[in-house]
């Protein structure tokens, strides 16, 4: 009986230190994530408020040293309103309506100084349509329409002096691609990109290279990532953004890129992707060197997770991302990124 308590107690103890053991260790990999989350470089700055209606789903494109931003959903009505963000200044000011409608789900993008704005959702209908802004008149001018089907959810970028829309959904996921030339207003079928149809992707240019990555596709979501050469008319593609365990180097051993309804803007010849929803709302940011085909993890978006944000870049040497949503709210803030800058969440 002696014998038995003992031995009782010696496991009773070695349980304990087990389990202290273990606590011990959930400690320290606790402490090592929250340190590698602190090593993290770059730092978000809220700047003033929308000041119209809180919204998901806009579209944005910039000019100059403003930030254009309009349409989208503000969880009840869609909305056809659009304003200027001056950058200098941090304030804003309401132009010219949308001539297209209340829509969701456009595309925009800068072509000589003009804003263009195309396709999207009223709620019934898919659209096509396409529009130029001039700043100088705050007059929009309607334009040629888009000539692939009515959608939305597609992708849209510049590059030089002409535009290009493409993938996207019309009841059906695609991947057709066109170029659009204001000098003559006409649209072009080009070439699209080997990988998958989808919608909810995200595109950027860099070096005069047009990239898009990302969305989904019959709820899959998607690791590939290529680039369009204009001056080919070909996409290449480059790594992937997922850990697929490609080479021997193992460059992919952090990456987790996977989303749809995230944004991309450029500065200073690198690529910055956040936001988003891969099964749940996303604030990792990515930035992305084209010459290595590289990612590199940066710190958090400090905003609200969200969805459906947008994104502009003010000549290319400053990031801003506004709006989206979370659930049923919509969001009205705005922040700029600073890539090289420490972390500060009391900015």
């Amino acid at each position: 009986m002696f014998k038995y308590i003992i031995l009782n107690r010696k496991r009773m103890k070695l349980k304990y230190f087990s389990w202290l053991f273990i606590g011990l260790m959930l400690i320290v990999v606790s402490c090592d994530n929250d340190d590698d989350d602190e090593e993290l470089i770059g730092n978000w700055i809220k700047k003033s408020q929308l000041d119209g209606p809180a919204r998901s789903m806009a579209t944005s494109f910039s000019i100059g040293k403003y930030g254009y931003v309009g349409t989208g959903f503000d969880g009840t009505d869609r909305l056809s309103d659009f304003w200027r963000y001056d950058s200098e200044n941090n304030v804003w000011t309401q132009i010219a309506p949308y001539p297209g409608g209340e829509v969701q789900n456009a595309v925009g993008f800068t072509i000589n100084d003009k804003g263009y704005v195309g396709t999207g959702y009223d709620g019934t209908y898919k659209k096509n349509d396409f529009y130029e802004y001039n700043p100088s008149t705050n007059e929009w001018t309607d334009k040629e329409p888009f000539p692939g089907s009515e959608r939305y959810g597609a992708v849209g970028f510049a590059i030089g002096d002409t535009g290009y829309i493409g993938f996207g959904y019309d009841g059906n996921y695609l991947k057709d691609f066109y170029r659009y030339d204001p000098s003559t207003d006409s649209w072009e079928s080009r070439y699209t990109m080997g990988g998958d149809k989808r919608r909810y992707a995200v595109a950027f240019v860099l070096n005069g290279l047009g990239y898009v990555c990302t969305g989904v596709n019959n709820s899959q979501y998607l690791k590939d990532l290529w680039v369009y050469n204009p001056s080919t008319g070909y996409w290449t593609e480059k790594r992937k953004i997922y850990d697929v365990d490609e080479d021997e180097d193992d460059y992919d051993e952090d990456y987790d890129m996977l989303r749809s309804n995230g944004v991309a803007f450029v500065m200073d010849d690198r690529a910055y992707m956040t936001t988003g929803n891969s099964g749940s709302l996303l604030v990792d940011v990515w930035e992305y060197e084209p010459l290595s085909d590289l990612w590199e993890r940066k710190s958090g978006f400090e905003g609200s997770q969200r969805q459906d944000a947008v994104a502009f870049s003010i000549n290319e040497s400053r990031g801003f991302v506004l709006t989206g949503r979370n659930g049923s709210e919509p969001y009205s803030d705005i922040w700029e990124f600073k890539p090289d800058d420490e972390l500060d969440t009391d900015d």
